[in-house]
Parts: C-alpha cells; sequence; structure tokens
C-alpha cells in the first residue's frame, strides 16, 4: 500500500462520508496492519498532547514585562518621573503592573486548562487492527486505527464516525450543553470533538 499522503490529514473529515475517509486514511473495516501501525507511529508519533517545559511562576510574571509596548511605557514613565510629573509616572507604572499581573493570571488558567484536558484524554482504546479487536494504550493511536466506543468510554482521539447505534455524546465540559448529543456518520457541518459517549460506535482517528 502507498505511503499516507500528509495532506489527506488536513481534511475535513466531518463534511466527506465514511467511505471516503477510509480510502483517504488508506485503511478499511478490518484496520490496519501491524506494519502499517509502526510505518504511521514512526511518521506521526504518539497520539498525544505536546508539553512543554515547566516555567517557574516568577519567570513567567517576569516575561510578560518583555514587550516593546512595556518598554514604551516604562520610557515614558522614566520621562514624566524626571519631569517629576509624579501622578502620571505612578499611573503608568500601575498600568504596567496590572497589565503584567493580567496576563499571568491569564496564562497560568490556560496552562490548567490544557492540563485538565490531558488527564480527561483516554488512557486506554479497544481498536480492531488486522480483523482482530485489541486493546492498546491510547497514545498509540495512529491515523487510519479502527476505534471501538462503547457506553461510557471517553475518546481517545479526533474521530470519524463509521457505523453508530444509539451514539450520544456528553459534550458539557467543552460546549456547556447539559444533554447528550446525537451523533450519527452523515457528513455534517464543523463540530467540536466529543469527550464521552454513550451507545456503541465505530470510527476512524482522522490524526493521532
Amino acid at each position: 500500500m502507498s505511503e499516507l499522503n500528509p495532506r489527506n490529514l488536513a481534511e475535513s473529515w466531518h463534511s466527506i462520508s465514511a467511505a471516503e475517509t477510509l480510502t483517504k486514511l488508506q485503511t478499511s473495516d478490518s484496520g490496519l496492519t501491524d506494519t502499517q501501525v509502526q510505518d504511521r507511529l514512526a511518521e506521526h508519533g504518539l497520539n498525544s498532547l505536546p508539553q512543554s517545559a515547566k516555567r517557574s511562576a516568577l519567570w513567567r510574571f517576569l516575561l510578560h514585562f518583555h514587550n516593546l509596548l512595556i518598554y514604551v511605557l516604562l520610557g515614558a514613565a522614566v520621562m514624566t518621573a524626571a519631569l517629576e510629573h509624579w501622578v502620571d509616572t505612578g499611573v503608568i507604572l500601575a498600568v504596567i503592573v496590572a497589565n503584567a499581573l493580567i496576563g499571568f493570571l491569564q496564562e497560568g488558567k490556560a496552562e490548567r486548562s490544557m492540563d485538565a484536558i490531558r488527564h480527561m484524554l483516554a488512557p486506554h482504546a479497544n481498536v480492531v487492527r488486522a480483523g482482530i479487536r485489541q486493546a492498546i494504550e491510547g497514545d498509540q493511536l495512529v491515523p487510519g486505527d479502527i476505534v471501538l466506543i462503547e457506553a461510557g468510554d471517553k475518546v481517545p482521539a479526533d474521530l470519524r464516525m463509521l457505523k453508530a447505534h444509539g451514539l450520544l455524546a456528553q459534550e458539557a465540559v467543552l460546549t456547556g450543553e447539559s444533554m447528550p448529543v446525537e451523533k450519527g456518520t452523515e457528513p455534517v457541518e464543523p463540530v467540536i470533538s466529543t469527550l464521552s459517549v454513550m451507545g456503541r460506535s465505530e470510527s476512524s482517528p482522522s490524526d493521532s
């Protein structure tokens, strides 16, 4: 089988048919062979969110002063201080500190959100490979894997539904919707990936 075209991974999978998805990902209902899995793992890497090195809170705070606009404001503060316009100097410095503090808090919140998403990813997945059902680690999924989803499972990757029977997805964490959303196999407009499901389905990951 020919090598998987990287351009295909940028496809809007939700807007094409299940059959076309299988064709573009060079897979089938029987799943990938062991050789294909190893080749795609080597090419695309693990199915996990990248995690950058943690920086100290102090360093993250100080980096918010490393900004051209902040340098301009600091220059203005020096000038107003030289002219003994202390009120203006105080206001400018207060704006600088407030800007850095707000950015620091927002960055911290974003990092915590990313950590929460990492913990929500499914640690295991049930797949069909070479016609055999297997249980694998979630980070071992590759583009083209046929994934089996059952009631209560977390979705381990971005998936395109191939078959679905009474499939309901709980999206409250992502969208705030309190009620589960029904999922089908027909092409649809852009939607947000789901986290956990009720029912049973077979899916193919669009990317790892």
